[in-house]
């Protein structure tokens, strides 16, 4: 819809412009409830229920992830995992079906256990879908009701306290001694002040004073202001996307683990091939006893635990983030994080 069309129809906001974005902090109050049809009374029920259809619910969306059993597959993408595997083959194939169960074994928990905790590890992701509020007061035909944070669209009226959680983007009308703490969005550990009046067009996020953001919670004061953004379209829901479409790295970490499994695997090999050489021309061994011997001393060197013990503790350290408010997409980034003094 162009601008043009908008302002035929005040009701309606322009398309795209319901969001972050737009730059509703360089407009007056006035300007911002009449570009969303709204009034310090605001929205008819009906009206509010035809946007909520257009807009979807007050939510960000859940992120994509992989099957359970994918996830589980991708337990066993280390080198040392194929080397163990490749020995399990080898002593199944040679008869000794009890030692490659145990090898296979090994392996089953250690990928079991690698599993769980990133299983653990993604639920502390969800973390940030549950910083919007889960209700909040909202004016509607021109009375104060409870509603489910989810059901608010663009253009209701919010009213909210100290100690209130911001439900969605809103425009302050009116503010009365309020701040809020944004840490969340710009890590500033002092509450922010806010006020109805309006600001540069190119203004910093941090300085958006008649802007509250999602997530960000009420410190002080009372306010009231208009719904501009919505679950995706909000600053957090802006953050949310960005993680979502993350471009995966291998970080140093996984870099070293992978270079030091390739490494250690060929030199696993390479003893293990003179040790067999050795027992066969020089001793005099069976060949079929010398490999079985050469598998044992190969898998016996391989530290199987490995894995599990990275996982384990990158996990531990995700869910530590977590409980500070900080989201970690992947495992494996963690490892630059370092405990608050």
């Amino acid at each position: 819809m162009t601008a043009t069309a908008a302002q035929e129809r005040p009701d309606v906001a322009p398309a795209g412009e319901t969001d972050c974005h737009f730059g509703w902090h360089a407009r007056t109050k006035e300007e911002t409830c009449a570009a969303l049809g709204s009034s310090p009374d605001g929205l008819r029920h009906d009206e509010a229920a035809r946007r909520l259809l257009a807009h979807g619910p007050n939510e960000l969306p859940a992120a994509a992830r992989p099957h359970p059993f994918r996830r589980f597959l991708a337990q066993f993408n280390n080198a040392l995992i194929y080397f163990l595997l490749s020995a399990t083959l080898v002593a199944t194939v040679l008869g000794h079906a009890i030692d490659g169960a145990v090898v296979a074994i090994v392996v089953l928990v250690n990928a079991v256990v690698g599993f769980l905790q990133e299983g653990k590890a993604e639920r502390a992701l969800d973390a940030i879908r549950d910083m919007i509020a889960p209700h909040t007061v909202v004016v509607r035909d021109g009375e104060r009701q409870t509603v489910d944070a989810r059901m608010i669209v663009p253009g209701d009226i919010v009213v909210l306290d100290a100690g209130d959680k911001v439900p969605a983007d809103i425009r302050l009308i009116r503010a009365r001694g309020l701040s809020a703490d944004e840490a969340i969005l710009t890590g500033e550990s002092v509450p922010a002040e806010k006020r109805e009046e309006t600001v540069a067009a190119d203004a910093a996020l941090g300085d958006r004073l008649p802007i509250l953001h999602s997530g960000t919670l009420v410190t002080t004061g009372q306010g009231q202001g208009v719904v501009v953004a919505t679950g995706a379209r909000t600053e957090i829901g802006r953050i949310s996307s960005l993680i979502g479409n993350a471009q995966t790295l291998t970080t140093p970490l996984l870099h070293q683990i992978n270079k030091f499994g390739r490494l250690f695997t060929w030199y696993a090999i390479g003893m293990a091939a003179l040790v067999f050489i050795f027992a066969v021309s020089t001793r005099g061994y069976d060949w079929i006893d010398a490999l079985m011997v050469v598998v044992a001393l190969a898998v016996g060197v391989v530290p199987e635990g490995l894995p599990a013990v990275i996982t384990i503790t990158l996990a531990i350290g995700v869910r530590r983030m977590a409980g500070l408010n900080a989201v970690v997409r992947r495992l494996p980034a963690v490892e630059t994080w370092a405990p608050p003094r």
